[in-house]
């Protein structure tokens, strides 16, 4: 399908030969020569957001005042946020997202239809992509049949979804499906459906060429920016407006220059680096806002430890963390089996529209800070958070910390170090407990390690990484050491070309020989599908209160996603992670402790494990080739026989099986009017939670496990579905009966209203404690609206539109906090429901809420202006009322347009239908 762009002006349209090949693209430089401004200096970044302004001026949704709004950004050192329309090349999705995003377009086309409109006007007008990674669960691991009997399963378990996503590729033009068992989405699309120049004839078929762009329904979206693609998370929400055609609205982003000095010292990884990255970022503060990378560090940081800090951006809270188009970038698209002549095209496009960075890079930034890449140091970051940043040599006595304030104890870590030294009258006792294991001779103790997982797309994707925990597996495999029996091992690489490198290397061998056997390509444990651990062990966690950890090479470790056994968790390198399974407790100190024994009984330290970085270098060089990426991505699309078996229908619409667990028609445009309506106040609205800082959308929405006491576990016994097909919240969004009622539901959550109770609950109307979801129902049927308050970084971590939508269903008006974390303010939006921000030092806590206050928003009638302060009442128990001022985060005026109209799929569905 042709792009549609904006005009064909002789300004700055030009034409680029690159190899045998010319092509037509929009000039910087000729935007410049024709009076719009002076935008050398602007960040390669921002010039990818310029480039899309020059290409869609229309005089309409983009004019010229949106182009020269880049030339003041730069005269205003970095900033001017005003509001543009942003077109994104292409769409990435993952199929827990991207199975409820499928949802609302076969819904969407029952919804025209009943406007009296065209089934086929719901219609990607953008490429999509979804690649299904997010299903597969680790239910065997640490033998061969590993592999086969988790990809049985995930078919089992998920047959319903696979049929209905293959519908969607056969119904919907440009859309396509990798199927299960290739690999996970950020790494294919690094490794191969990522361009960094995209190409495509325009309306008047004539070839264009522009940066490729994209976003994607899942936070980690950013990873592709480490090969100089713009990309970011959206929910589905966004997601799929961007595929119909709609503008995305932004502000024109501050850039913070990240400059990068020296280079990795022996014994460091990108992880290291990035937990680095991560930590220094989240002090500075860049939430919404782009990061670039710039330096002459750079030019010895290879593409794949780029990939590994852009995956990591929703952790250091910004949009983006972009890498510009340079030497490796090009080295980067050479071994991973790019077409020359595209490789030719990234060249030539680089340079003649200044997105290259050369020895003479030096744009401006909005701020700036540094890192010299020779201080980083081993470490890992836990156990709760990305940004809990933790020396490797400090991890041991920081975990004691975690214990103490678990128990409630005095037993930090300098009282702990005093008691090391010798007795002392004052030094505490130890607070950690252990337990016994029923049938086995060993005990658990708080720290014990009970899942050591290689996983994720942050790490899988990078070569020197992998090697690097096969070299130690190799090691340890070689002095009789093997991991504790207590540890559930897995290795879910990002794409099969890992284990093909892994393979050629003979490394697989070394890691299956320690318990790192190949349990299936996709998110696993990072997602939370870690699977069940050994039943006794579940058992003797629980009767002891042990406080169980989880080591992983992924990206998130937030309360309760990783396991319901597990409470702490610790994000670290592939070969930490080998590591810390030998070790089996983070109690030792794998700088100074010994991991254990060879068979002569001396004891082995890391130091006797760790391989040199020239020894991983040359098994890269040796295994890491161009043929391996072009045979394994040769049939990206076909699947194996188990895909090509899924049947399904051919027809416009779905026909939505009623008896299906999975897939439901959702309620959003049922009895939908012709017409938008008004924004209202909020009147008379009870409060349905209080909740504390750094509110993720896990906590929000879970997307792992649930027991049979749930809601939702409760919805599936009443439909007759056993237990053991329960299966995650994460692969049941297709079904909005399941998500309602697992909003709110993850077993951390702390509810402020109740006093020390975990887990999704709060006061029903008739003030009794019960499930959000039930109190919501009740509330519901009173006609009462409600309200969430909540914190600073609220709706912090995954892209996962469910937070939004599960909100809105339980008939949440309003969301009021401290503070939001960009993708979810605009997912609240996207479904109707208005964010707000406390103003002048107001919190919930200084306002002594308790939750049974009576809550009334107005200002919100007639001509309300994006970011508005409006006034709210707050009626309390007592009788007595406290007057406040909230700032309204309905940031532009396109969102206005989407609260008005009940969310933004409404707007563009009455779009289409009277088009």
């Amino acid at each position: 399908m042709p792009i549609t762009v904006g005009h064909d002006s002789s300004k700055t349209r030009k034409t680029l030969t690159a190899g045998s090949e010319s092509v037509a693209y929009y000039s910087i430089s000729a935007a410049e020569a024709a009076g719009l401004g002076d935008f050398s200096r602007l960040p390669a970044a921002l010039k990818v957001v310029l480039e899309n302004m020059l290409r869609f001026e229309d005089g309409k949704t983009v004019d010229v005042d949106d182009i020269k709004a880049f030339a003041e950004w730069g005269k205003n050192g970095g900033k001017n946020p005003r509001e543009i329309a942003y077109r994104p090349a292409r769409v990435l999705m993952q199929d827990f997202t991207g199975v409820p995003a499928v949802v609302d377009l076969a819904a969407m086309r029952d919804g025209i239809v009943a406007l009296g409109g065209d089934a086929e006007k719901i219609n990607p007008l953008n490429p999509v992509d979804l690649v299904i990674d997010h299903s597969v669960m680790i239910d065997e691991f640490g033998n061969p049949r590993a592999f086969q009997m988790n990809v049985d399963r995930e078919y089992e378990r998920n047959m319903e979804r696979y049929t209905f996503l293959k519908w969607g590729q056969s119904a919907f033009n440009n859309f396509r499906v990798v199927p299960p068992g290739t690999g996970i989405c950020h790494q294919v699309n690094l490794e191969y459906l990522a361009q960094t120049v995209w190409t495509d004839k325009d309306q008047n078929g004539e070839e264009v060429a522009y940066p490729d762009t994209l976003v994607g329904t899942d936070s980690h979206t950013t990873m592709v920016n480490g090969l100089a693609v713009l990309g970011w998370g959206v929910g589905g929400i966004e997601a799929e407006a961007a595929m119909l055609g709609q503008p995305i609205s932004m502000l024109i982003p501050e850039v913070v220059g990240f400059k990068l000095t020296g280079e990795m010292v022996e014994g460091t990884t990108a992880t290291d680096l990035v937990l680095k990255v991560v930590e220094m970022l989240r002090e500075k503060g860049v939430v919404g806002k782009f990061v670039e990378f710039y330096g002459d560090g750079l030019d010895r940081l290879p593409l794949a430890d780029r990939a590994t800090i852009g995956n990591m951006a929703p952790e250091y809270g910004a949009t983006c963390g972009f890498f510009p188009i340079d030497d490796e970038t090009l080295r980067y698209l050479e071994i991973t089996g790019r077409d020359k002549d595209r490789i030719a095209l990234v060249e030539a496009y680089a340079k003649e529209n200044g997105l290259w960075r050369g020895p003479d890079y030096d744009p401006i930034y909005t701020d700036t800070l540094s890192l010299d890449m020779g201080t980083v140091v081993p470490a890992i970051s836990g156990p709760k958070r990305p940004q809990d940043h933790t020396p490797l040599d400090k991890a041991s006595n920081a975990f004691m910390n975690v214990v103490s304030d678990y128990r409630g104890t005095d037993a930090t870590t300098e009282a702990a170090e005093m008691a090391a030294e010798g007795p002392a009258p004052t030094a505490p006792a130890d607070p950690r407990k252990s337990q016994s294991v029923e049938g086995e001779d060993y005990s658990l103790r708080d720290g014990s390690i009970v899942i050591a997982s290689i996983t994720s797309c942050t790490n899988t994707s990078n070569p020197y990484v992998m090697i690097g925990a096969g070299l130690v597996a190799r090691k340890a495999r070689a002095l009789g050491l093997n991991r504790k029996p207590w540890v559930k091992t897995s290795l879910a690489p990002g794409s099969q070309v890992v284990s093909a490198y892994l393979e050629a290397a003979g490394l697989q061998e070394d890691l299956d020989a320690i318990g790192f056997n190949l349990v299936g390509y996709g998110c696993t444990t990072c997602i939370g599908n870690s699977g069940p651990i050994q039943k006794e062990l579940s058992e003797a966690i629980a009767k002891g209160d042990l406080i169980a950890t989880s080591v992983l090479s992924g990206n998130r470790n937030f309360e309760g996603r990783i396991s319901p056994d597990v409470r702490a968790n610790y994000l670290a390198s592939p070969p930490l992670v080998v590591a810390y399974a030998l070790a089996g407790d983070m109690n030792i100190n794998l700088t100074t402790d010994p991991l254990g024994q060879d068979e002569n009984g001396n004891d082995v330290y890391l130091k006797d494990l760790w391989p040199t970085t020239q020894e991983i270098a040359d098994l890269v060089e040796k295994t890491v080739t161009r043929e391996a990426f072009q045979s394994k991505y040769a049939d990206v699309f076909k699947g194996d026989e188990k895909w090509q078996g899924v049947e399904t229908t051919d027809s416009l619409t779905y026909d939505w099986p009623s008896t299906s667990t999975y897939v439901q028609n959702p309620p959003y445009f049922r009895d939908m009017s012709k017409d938008a309506g008004t924004i209202s106040d909020v009147k008379d609205a009870k409060v349905l939670a209080i909740l504390g800082d750094m509110v993720t959308t896990d906590h929000i929405s879970p997307a792992g496990s649930f027991k049979e006491s749930t809601p939702a576990g409760e919805y599936l016994v009443e439909r007759q579905v056993p237990v053991r097909e329960f299966n995650s919240y994460g692969s049941r969004r297709g079904n909005h009966e399941v998500m309602m009622r697992g909003t709110f539901a993850n077993i951390r959550i702390k509810n402020e209203m109740l006093d020390g109770v975990e887990g999704g609950y709060t006061l029903g109307p008739d003030g009794k404690q019960t499930s959000i979801f039930d109190a919501a129902m009740a509330y519901q049927e009173e006609g009462t609206p409600l309200v969430i308050f909540a914190g600073e970084q609220y709706g912090a971590g995954s892209s996962r539109d469910w937070a939004a939508k599960g909100t809105a269903l339980l008939g949440v008006k309003a969301v009021i906090a401290e503070n939001f974390e960009r993708i979810h303010r605009s997912n609240l939006v996207g479904m109707g429901v208005i964010p707000f921000e406390f103003t002048g030092g107001d919190t919930r806590s200084s306002l002594g809420l308790k939750g049974d206050e009576t809550v009334s928003i107005t200002g919100l009638e007639g001509d309300l202006k994006p970011l508005s302060e409006v006034p709210a009442t707050i009626k309390y128990a007592d009788g007595s009322t406290k007057e406040i001022t909230l700032k309204c985060r309905i940031d532009t005026e396109v969102e206005i347009e989407y609260i008005e109209n009940g969310g933004v799929l409404h707007y563009v569905l009455r779009n289409l239908a009277k088009s």
